[in-house]
């Protein structure tokens, strides 16, 4: 599932959806989001107000896994086993939803016969927000950080995310969700409303092009070594 994605400028987003996503100037972050980069959400919780945060992509941060646990994926949360998960049930069981806004994000198609990054996002390329969980972490100097995860839905049926993924494979899709849905997401307060809004976005409000990853240059060997992601899409 959804891997990568493409966040908004600090600029786009502060104070898209009110006073509560509102940033201090010096928040920063990539200009592309993988595992365990930090990433902007808006997140909350019952009795907690909506605010935005800077957190980690990934519920449980690499450096969070046992050393003797083979380490895992968080960064997407499957709908049908939200309350089996060890990894994302207590969240989802207190409510910790949170918005995690996108201008695009990066799937594999496989039409051509191979595998073709491909980027998806609204079909008038504005913002939009995907439906996650997220937690605190305490660290080892013991100040707390945040991180979050996605919420994936079965897409067999939906006409432009069927088209992702590797034939055979079950197809998936985030849980998109609009500017006027951001605020009553984040404000539901027991979980059969908050499953409700666990559906497909329509598919003719989005549209998918291709995005290949431009070639990697070879590093000096002065160079540090940037953190790389085991996969491509």
């Amino acid at each position: 599932m959804c891997v990568n994605y493409h966040p908004p400028t600090p600029e786009m987003f502060n104070g898209r959806i009110g006073a509560f996503s509102q940033l201090p100037r010096d928040w920063q972050w990539p200009e592309e989001t993988w595992k365990d980069y930090d990433a902007p959400i808006l997140c909350a919780a019952p009795g907690l107000a909506p605010q935005a945060r800077v957190a980690s992509y990934g519920m449980v941060p690499r450096r969070h896994i046992p050393p003797d646990v083979k380490p895992f994926d968080t960064m997407n949360a499957r709908a049908e086993s939200l309350v089996a998960r060890r990894s994302f049930a207590s969240a989802w069981r207190r409510l910790q939803l949170c918005a995690v806004p996108m201008l695009w994000f990066y799937e594999p198609c496989y039409e051509s016969g191979r595998a073709e990054r491909t980027a998806i996002g609204m079909r008038d390329k504005s913002l939009f927000w995907v439906a996650g969980l997220w937690r605190e972490w305490q660290e080892a100097d013991g100040s707390m950080t945040s991180a979050f995860t996605q919420i994936t839905i079965n897409a067999d049926t939906h006409p432009l995310m069927r088209r992702m993924h590797r034939p055979g494979d079950e197809k998936r899709s985030l849980v998109l969700l609009g500017d006027d849905e951001v605020r009553d997401w984040l404000g539901s307060r027991d979980l059969d409303v908050a499953h409700s809004f666990l559906r497909h976005f329509p598919a003719e409000a989005m549209t998918a092009w291709p995005a290949p990853l431009a070639p990697r240059r070879a590093a000096p060997s002065t160079a540090v070594p940037m953190p790389v992601n085991g996969e491509l899409f």
